[in-house]
């Protein structure tokens, strides 16, 4: 019985997957350091800030001891910021979906690896920043995906929050890449892909259902995952 439905944030609710490239590339480009975008799809994408600026500060040779690492997360979540003051970023089709989902009573959460102030501001101002019990950002675990671990703490949060305990089973997960989809069956849930960033034969593969848009998705589609 579908109880749950878990949403990663970038590129599913938000499409703010470039903006988070442009900004980590203009802060690399101050140290001498260009990620191309293709690169960053490939090597990086699904990464927290942490992870990423680690795994190109040993991929480019920077350099950065710890205390370098945290200034360049500090400088690209100000050029974040700025980027998405300019920039409108929900998805179309989002709105409609959690609409429903609250219409029958689906309980509803974020499993994400951005920043927890990264996703405050994007929902600010959406229609969208009371629609989620609980949100677990890069902020609140050890190990990003593939790994289980942000969706298994997600589901937790729920179930302190409610009366009645909810299974793993019991929940669907919206991702919008493999790395994702691979973290939501890790953690024995029910993955729908959105085609917002990779393609639909990318994600069909471990997906158990993938759209191109979320608001083509109906009730009965998504409850008859849990079934």
């Amino acid at each position: 019985m579908l109880k749950a439905v878990i949403f990663d944030f970038d590129g599913v609710i938000c499409d703010s997957e470039v903006l988070h490239y442009r900004a980590l590339n203009t802060v690399f480009n101050r140290y001498g350091v260009d990620v191309p975008k293709a690169v960053h799809w490939e090597r990086y994408l699904g990464f927290s800030d942490r992870e990423n600026i680690e795994a190109v500060n040993q991929d480019y040779r920077m350099g950065l001891d710890s205390a370098g690492v945290r200034r360049l997360m500090a400088e690209k979540k100000e050029a974040f910021e700025s980027l998405v003051r300019a920039e409108p970023l929900l998805i179309d089709g989002v709105q409609a979906f959690v609409r429903m989902l609250v219409e029958h009573g689906v309980r509803r959460a974020i499993c994400s690896g951005a920043l927890r102030s990264d996703i405050d501001l994007m929902l600010a101002g959406s229609g969208l920043d009371e629609a989620f019990e609980a949100i677990v950002t890069a902020d609140d675990v050890t190990c990003g995906k593939p790994d289980p671990e942000g969706y298994l703490t997600a589901l937790q949060e729920l179930n302190i929050r409610g009366d009645h305990a909810i299974k793993p089973s019991e929940c669907v997960v919206i991702e919008d890449s493999h790395w994702g989809i691979e973290a939501a069956l890790a953690a024995g849930m029910h993955p729908i892909a959105v085609t917002n960033t990779y393609s639909r034969e990318e994600l069909e593969a471990k997906a158990e259902l993938v759209s191109d848009n979320l608001g083509h998705i109906t009730m009965e589609m998504i409850r008859r995952l849990c079934e």
